[in-house]
């Protein structure tokens, strides 16, 4: 049986490159974001995942999905997927990493082998519309 990862990400772009994460202990950078907690809707656990990990408050509001994309997880089982619900949404406060968090980055297209699976997946479908340089 296939296992999936069900995550939640917060896409935002500033000057064509995505925000990105990366964890401690972890090679990759990714989509900040994450997993929900039981009962929780997409915004609620977006908006939850995204403060704890780089101290933002999304406005919910403006919380728009944008896509969903699927692949192999990094670090698990081959056949282990993620699939990564991915949403805008504006934000009030300053990006700074938390908990988990090493480091954050604005990541390029050129360096998107820099990125989990799941995220070159997003950023192949942001430089399609054009948001990505």
């Amino acid at each position: 049986m296939k296992k999936e990862i069900d995550k939640l990400a917060w896409l935002y772009i500033r000057d064509g490159k995505l925000l990105s994460a990366r964890s401690k202990n972890k090679d990759l950078f990714y989509i900040p974001g994450g997993k929900r907690e039981k009962g929780e809707s997409d915004e609620q656990a977006l908006v939850r995942e995204i403060q704890e990990e780089i101290s933002v408050d999304l406005i919910p509001s403006t919380i728009k999905y944008a896509a969903t994309f699927k692949a192999q997880a990094d670090g698990k089982n081959n056949g282990t997927m993620v699939k990564l619900t991915c949403y805008y949404a504006d934000f009030q406060g300053n990006i700074s990493p938390d908990a988990e968090i090493e480091e954050i980055g604005f990541i390029g297209y050129q360096d998107k082998h820099l990125c989990s699976l799941g995220s070159i997946q997003a950023m192949d479908w942001l430089k399609s519309k054009g948001l990505l340089t």
